[in-house]
């Protein structure tokens, strides 16, 4: 199976039902070993075109991921993104907002952390859990401490939509390409992944009760999701649906995109002119020569 990034893509405009998209589909590779040569060759690649970014400091590439407990998020950064320099590569993860956090707006804390210029930065979760944990639990809302002009649920999630598509639409124009994943797994997945953690010792420390607690609102994070995507993916920055039953599938697909992605860019090295070429060719003639020791 050849991966198309486009079959994955939200379409502007689309009105999105989860049901209607799968959690699986047919598997790229035919063997564990052709997954493991597959993905090394787009680790590779990922690798020379993270370089050609740095050189170039034309672009930053920000990618984010969101899914539901036990989609595989961090394992598929790390495969994925194994390969890449780290000093040109960042991960940041979001949790419960600190109480300085709640001091300020809904999207500042990922907003000191956007990847500069030659930089790929990764936001495991991010400024969108705050449409979507958030919506499904509006106490969340009470508690950050807003004015209650902006507590109205029958327009506050359409005003955070329009911030979210101004502050992506803002850095699209200054350089930075958004690229946005939805790692797709199924309520019958998520509880084997579940049963695992509980019964493999060696998995027993990513099991959380709270997960448990959460997949009780399934139906209520599925409906923030479909909002969510339908209202934010565009030409500029997409939303990628990514079927996650397949961890191996789900991460070939992941790498493919982001690869995709990078070959859209216009990079170029660096070009040298010809005084900084008679330059090195100088020093290299000295080095040479044994002048510089």
């Amino acid at each position: 199976m050849k991966i198309r990034s486009a079959d994955f893509r939200v379409k502007q405009g689309d009105k999105l039902n989860l049901d209607k998209w799968p959690t699986a589909v047919q598997p790229i590779y035919e063997s564990k070993k052709q997954y493991q040569k597959l993905l090394r060759d787009h680790v590779a690649q990922l690798s020379s075109l993270q370089h050609l970014l740095y050189a170039s400091n034309r672009y930053a590439v920000l990618l984010i991921f969101q899914a539901m407990d036990a989609a595989g998020k961090d394992g598929a950064i790390k495969h994925v993104m194994s390969g890449v320099n780290p000093q040109g590569c960042q991960v940041f993860s979001y949790r419960h907002p600190s109480a300085m956090e709640l001091q300020h707006d809904f999207l500042w804390r990922t907003t000191r952390d956007l990847p500069e210029r030659g930089r790929i930065g990764i936001f495991n979760r991010s400024y969108y859990e705050e449409v979507l944990i958030v919506r499904v639990h509006p106490e969340i809302l009470r508690g950050e401490g807003i004015g209650n002009g902006s507590l109205d649920e029958k327009t506050v999630w359409q005003s955070r939509y329009r911030s979210i598509l101004d502050l992506e639409s803002h850095l699209h124009r200054n350089g930075t390409r958004i690229v946005k994943f939805y790692l797709h797994l199924s309520k019958e997945e998520q509880q084997k992944r579940f049963l695992q953690r509980i019964d493999e010792p060696e998995k027993n420390w990513k099991f959380n009760v709270g997960d448990i607690e959460e997949r009780k609102f399934w139906n209520d994070y599925m409906k923030a999701y479909e909002e969510c995507l339908s209202a934010t993916s565009t030409r500029e920055a997409p939303w990628y649906v990514v079927p996650a039953d397949d961890k191996a599938n789900a991460r070939l697909i992941v790498s493919q995109i982001i690869l995709d992605t990078l070959n859209g860019l216009e990079m170029t090295y660096p070009e040298v002119n010809a005084e900084r070429r008679n330059e090195l060719q100088s020093i290299r003639e000295r080095l040479i020569n044994g002048d510089l020791d």
